[in-house]
């Protein structure tokens, strides 16, 4: 399938995670903790602890850091009880935003979350107002010049969904959550490490923003992902950069 282009999209993202360093690793620490208390603390049990003490590496995070949290999460040290909050609601131009957060105050949470849409242009909705318009898939990016023949092949055998390629050359995996690990772990054996690969919540379709309206986008974006409480944001728009 062809699909529109994804990857300055991507690019930008990961540039601005890269300047937001600092809230990384306490997003991560969260995250460890709710899903090592979720689904307990041994990784080969639990595909979502493994994936988040994945990344955690990949951010330098130190190993007594990401034991230490494990260990918190399961009740071996005390700590902080977080849980899991989603909130949806529009952005400029009506595009759709799904904001999943962690919180030990519900009542702050909500707070900031609702003053950073009206302060900023957007609309906090109700509960499913958006979601509809979200897929929860496992996602994995190849970049320009990677071999779609050689991706599809092995994905689609290893029981992806669908192999999607874009307008500028990038190539995108997509499978049911569960078989993430599997899919993911068939690429990599095969010599096809992605750029990105997560769950995540994947827009059916997209709403081109330029010029002014992607710039009133992007601070909207920015106020939100720089909430303390807040974990990930997803939105449909395909912003011009």
């Amino acid at each position: 399938m062809a699909g529109h282009s994804k990857w300055a999209n991507i690019q930008h993202r990961k540039g601005r995670q890269d300047e937001k360093r600092g809230k990384v690793w306490t997003r991560l620490t969260r995250e460890i903790i709710v899903s090592a208390r979720a689904g307990g603390g041994d990784v080969t049990m639990n595909p979502r602890l493994r994936l988040a003490i994945e990344k955690a590496k990949a951010a330098n995070m130190p190993a007594d850091n990401i034991k230490r949290n494990v260990d918190k999460a399961t009740g071996n040290l005390d700590g902080v009880t977080y849980e899991e909050i989603r909130y949806e609601g529009y952005g400029i131009g009506g595009a759709a935003i799904i904001v999943d957060c962690m919180t030990d105050n519900r009542v702050r949470t909500v707070a900031e979350v609702r003053h950073a849409f009206s302060k900023y242009g957007g609309n906090l909705g109700t509960e499913g107002s958006v979601a509809f318009q979200f897929k929860h898939v496992g996602q994995m990016i190849f970049a320009p010049g990677t071999s779609e023949d050689k991706v599809m092949e092995v994905a689609l055998e290893a029981g992806a969904e669908d192999v999607v390629s874009g307008d500028d050359g990038s190539i995108e995996v997509l499978t049911a959550p569960g078989d993430f690990e599997t899919v993911r772990a068939a690429l990599e054996a095969a010599g096809l490490k992605p750029e990105v690969a997560e769950v995540t919540m994947r827009a059916e379709n997209t709403i081109d923003l330029a010029g002014d309206d992607a710039a009133r986008m992007q601070k909207l974006l920015d106020v939100i992902e720089d909430l303390d409480d807040v974990q990930e944001v997803f939105h449909n728009a395909n912003l011009d950069q």
